[in-house]
């Protein structure tokens, strides 16, 4: 009986898997890092390359080509899927075909993906000011993809838009963006209300709330700014002290 009670005791705490698709990116790294701090959670990761991961990350990483991610959710079954996928302009060469692939179709077809592997909650990670009638390409096509995966069907979306990021990222030198982070602490003070949700804000934060989203169970369609992913960071940091250190 003692061995019975430890076996359904460890069962009991063990961490729920949540898929990450962009784990290369600045808000997919700090998920496989906090996510790793405590036993709430455990990344289950999908790239099309081998990553470098965090020191001390505990994750389960799967390569293989995006034809194949339907696959591999099919087998691994996470409870929900973060998706943090996204380029740059420079990435995509400047080319609007390049950009859409991944920003649009990619992210497309790994929620249809998602959905028939059976997972019921997508968290969706875009960007502040997205609008599908935007003249700007890179608004225009977060608008849009967030309007196609609404239309998906699964039990729980959450859409978050965060601002500007703030954060250090690996291997992707991008000058503009750091000096808008410099000059943020000066600026978003200076931002009407109107213009909250394109404040900076920190992507600790972001993966904090995307991982908490993650874990909720009610269903609908959530959008979340700034101010939005602070409460629900907040839920995650007392659920998870250990993890928010």
């Amino acid at each position: 009986m003692g061995r019975i009670m430890s076996d359904m005791d460890h069962a009991a705490r063990a961490p729920t898997r949540i898929g990450l698709v962009g784990a290369t990116g600045l808000i997919g790294r700090r998920l496989i890092e906090i996510s790793s701090l405590g036993e709430e959670a455990r990344i289950v990761g999908i790239a099309r390359r081998e990553v470098d991961l965090p020191k001390g990350a505990r994750v389960e990483m799967f390569v293989a080509d995006t034809a194949k991610w339907g696959e591999v959710l099919e087998a691994v079954r996470p409870r929900s899927l973060i998706c943090a996928l996204g380029t740059t302009w420079k990435k995509a060469g400047r080319d609007e075909d390049a950009f859409r692939a991944v920003d649009y179709d990619l992210v497309l077809a790994t929620a249809h993906a998602a959905k028939q592997a059976g997972i019921a909650n997508f968290v969706l990670i875009t960007a502040a000011g997205s609008d599908a009638r935007s003249k700007n390409l890179y608004l225009r096509t977060k608008g849009e993809i967030e309007q196609e995966v609404s239309k998906i069907g699964f039990k729980r979306l959450d859409i978050l838009q965060p601002g500007l990021l703030r954060g250090q990222r690996e291997g992707d030198l991008r000058p503009v963006e750091a000096i808008a982070q410099i000059a943020s602490p000066l600026i978003d003070p200076l931002l009407p209300a109107k213009w909250e949700m394109y404040r900076s804000v920190d992507a600790d934060l972001v993966a904090e709330a995307s991982l908490g989203l993650a874990l909720r169970k009610a269903a609908g369609r959530f959008t979340h700014g700034n101010e939005a992913m602070k409460r629900a960071a907040r839920e995650w940091r007392a659920k998870a002290p250990d993890m928010a250190e």
